[in-house]
């Protein structure tokens, strides 16, 4: 059985270009957002989910098994909840399941896929950057809709653009045809008069 808080058991440590991409990654980490996520989950879940050890692996610890994050998810939904079951499980498999559940449930609420990070991400603390743009996407995405789920201050995070929709009639859809838009230019009052450039060619 692997130590706590140590990977994967076949996971050495990386040498080289794989070095240099790992502390690339660890660099994009934001302790300050840290901070504002782990007050967010905090209000989001109640006080039982307790707090992390400052720090990344502090905050990737915190969060590893799932069980945290699918209380956050849960917490979000109005009425029917994405994550049926959340147990405490030392098991691998089972914290790597219910991380999956965290994910599907966010896509359920409207996070992209492309916001999304990979469970290895979390569980081996591959990169825990993508953890914390996918817990921003989540907490803006429950500022934006605004349904009065969301427990925090509502300046954490960005509210995302709605859609605004325009509708135009026929005749105004025929007029915008005619106009010459200023990107594709203008050719009017353009001549070549008055234009010399050196001798005239000599024919002989």
């Amino acid at each position: 059985m692997a130590a706590k808080g140590v990977g994967m058991a076949n996971k050495g440590p990386s040498y080289g270009l794989s070095r240099q991409v790992q502390d690339k990654i660890d660099s994009k980490y934001d302790p300050e957002l840290e901070q504002i996520l782990v007050e967010w989950i905090s209000r989001q879940c109640g006080s039982d989910v307790g707090r992390p050890e400052p720090g990344k692996l502090g905050f990737q610890a915190w969060l590893k098994d799932g069980c945290i994050l699918c209380q956050l998810v849960n917490s979000l939904f109005v009425g029917d909840k994405p994550v049926k079951k959340i147990q405490n499980s030392t098991m691998a498999f089972k914290q790597m399941e219910q991380i999956s559940q965290f994910l599907k449930g966010a896509e359920a609420y409207g996070v992209n896929k492309t916001d999304m990070f990979q469970t290895v991400d979390l569980w081996e603390a591959k990169d825990l950057a993508a953890v914390q743009r996918t817990l921003s996407a989540l907490g803006s995405l429950a500022v934006t809709k605004d349904e009065g789920t969301y427990q925090g201050d509502p300046n954490w995070f960005f509210k995302k653009a709605q859609e605004n929709k325009r509708e135009f009639s026929d005749e105004q859809l025929k007029a915008g045809k005619n106009v010459i838009g200023l990107q594709m230019g203008s050719n009017k009052g353009a001549s070549q008069e008055g234009m010399s450039y050196g001798r005239p060619r000599q024919i002989m």
